[in-house]
């Protein structure tokens, strides 16, 4: 069995209460020229029985992003004493630094406040296949405290499908899959929306209905700061890459987004634009090691200067 589908498996049978909540990590703003910010940390696995979503949410990371910087990890169970990588460093992803930007090929989304030099990241939730998130950029239309949930006619269908007939409206408390707090946004007919969520796993997933899903922790905080009006923008950039204001070139690879089950995320051929050919074809860039970035596809941002053995070694190290 795939990881992907070892998680769907979690998704359906995990029960409520396993984990400890934890809100989003704030970093400085870097200057406009740079992009590269935070910087990965290790834990060593406490011979707990807990499984690794346990480690995710105390680090505040997505279940698949701890995934792919740990290749082989087991999800239900990691090995107590075993060393883990926990992915805290990130390119901004390629796009203006206002609002909310939601990277879905991270499962990230990021939050500029307004007069504020700082960035505050959320691991999310997204859309599973058969109800792709979609790529837009909007606004938020509606701020619902205590939301109720009303499933659109696809959802139920798709729920029928799986022998479960869902309520015509899910009223607002401790069932209700949407959390706590929504946000409502423009896009279409306003049935997409950042919401929390009333189950302590499933973040850093594809496991929602086309929403963004936060923790309830984060949810709330989010809730609180965004104002009505503020915009978003969704993207879908598997590859981030940069040249930083010191000259070093990163390269960030995370596996795409999969259409249907025979998509292997990390086989799965990523589409290469113009800008990032040239990158990638620079004399300063090494092409093997760009290469083995984006077939190892670590979800963290990579050192790709051409000849700098050295300042790749103290990357690692780091």
């Amino acid at each position: 069995m795939t990881t992907r589908r070892r998680l769907l498996v979690m998704v359906a049978f995990a029960a409520a209460g396993w984990l400890q909540q934890a809100t989003a990590t704030e970093y400085p703003l870097p200057p406009a020229d740079s992009r590269l910010i935070g910087e990965n940390v290790t834990t060593v696995v406490a011979d707990n029985k807990r499984p690794l979503e346990d480690i995710a949410a105390r680090y505040k990371v997505g279940l698949l992003g701890i995934l792919e910087a740990n290749p082989g990890t087991d999800p239900w169970l990691p090995e107590a004493g075993s060393e883990l990588i926990i992915p805290q460093q990130m390119l901004l992803p390629d796009t203006r630094r206002e609002g909310i930007v939601v990277n879905l090929a991270e499962l990230r989304l990021y939050y500029y406040p307004p007069g504020e030099n700082k960035v505050i990241v959320y691991p999310i939730g997204i859309g599973q296949q058969g109800a792709i998130t979609p790529s837009m950029v909007t606004t938020i239309s509606q701020k619902i405290p205590n939301p109720t949930w009303t499933p659109t006619p696809n959802i139920r269908k798709r729920y029928a499908e799986k022998g479960v007939r869902l309520p015509g409206v899910i009223p607002a408390g401790p069932d209700n899959p949407t959390g706590l707090y929504a946000m409502r946004l423009a896009y279409g007919k306003g049935h997409y929306l950042i919401h929390g969520t009333n189950a302590d796993f499933g973040i850093g997933m594809r496991v929602s209905s086309g929403c963004i899903r936060l923790r309830p922790d984060d949810i709330a905080t989010l809730f609180s700061n965004v104002p009505q009006g503020t915009r978003v923008q969704v993207i879908n950039q598997p590859v981030k890459y940069a040249i930083e204001p010191d000259g070093k070139r990163y390269i960030e690879v995370h596996q795409p987004l999969s259409r249907s089950e025979q998509d292997d995320p990390q086989t799965k051929v990523i589409p290469i634009s113009p800008a990032l050919k040239r990158f990638i074809h620079s004399k300063q860039s090494d092409g093997q090691v760009i290469s083995e970035a984006l077939s190892r596809r670590s979800g963290m941002p990579v050192l790709v200067n051409a000849g700098d053995v050295a300042l790749r070694a103290e990357a690692i190290t780091r």
